[in-house]
């Protein structure tokens, strides 16, 4: 089940997506009808899809509540006013933002966690990051919070981050590989001081005294 959810998720989110990018193009000949879409993107699933229903609460009660919705991410991200956004990373906030704070059929670290993924797989590189910060914002400011809970979910997030590999050390010398670096050693030593050693002059040839 919860992977179909994650399923009805994304079909709810290109629709989304979709149709805010129609709108944005200011097209009167181009049609935007959402039910369309819906229809057309639910078809595509059809096969594997279960919960229809549920996507079209997500689409529907999204658009609905829009100004609310964007009232509450506002503020969580004042470097970023709602039109600057990201189209993907806008959507995927209002999608999660109705999960989290109107529709709340779900626990609130499966809603972030959610749109975290969403993220991931239709996001920018830091998309995945923006999100669950704005999210948690969201969250924490909200009437809803449970500061016990969150540090549970703040702790499982640690506990489930990959860890920097540690960089590996050196294998140790063997005793034979010691004795024989000790061998090289002195035996350098003692070509040192060979080839550093000065050579006697030659003794210069006396002339011969004349009988």
């Amino acid at each position: 089940m919860a992977s179909n959810r994650h399923l009805c998720r994304i079909i709810a989110l290109q629709s989304l997506y979709e149709y805010d990018f129609r709108i944005s193009l200011d097209m009167e000949d181009l049609k935007t009808d959402m039910d369309e879409i819906l229809a057309r993107n639910l078809a595509v699933y059809a096969d594997s899809l279960e919960e229809d229903d549920f996507v079209v609460d997500l689409v529907k009660g999204t658009l609905k509540n829009q100004e609310k919705l964007d009232a509450l991410i506002v503020p969580a991200a004042p470097e970023w006013p709602i039109d600057q956004i990201a189209k993907v990373d806008k959507e995927i906030l209002r999608l999660a933002t109705y999960e989290l704070m109107i529709k709340r059929d779900v626990p609130p670290k499966v809603a972030i966690n959610e749109a975290v993924e969403l993220a991931k797989s239709f996001g920018g590189d830091n998309s995945s990051k923006f999100i669950n910060g704005v999210l948690g914002t969201i969250y924490r400011s909200s009437e809803i919070y449970e500061p016990e809970e969150d540090k549970k979910f703040q702790a499982e997030k640690q506990a489930m981050a990959p860890k920097p590999a540690k960089s590996a050390e050196p294998d140790k010398p063997t005793d034979a590989e010691q004795s024989a670096s000790q061998r090289t050693v002195q035996s350098d030593d003692n070509t040192g001081r060979d080839s550093g050693s000065e050579a006697e002059p030659e003794s210069e040839p006396k002339p011969k005294s004349s009988a």
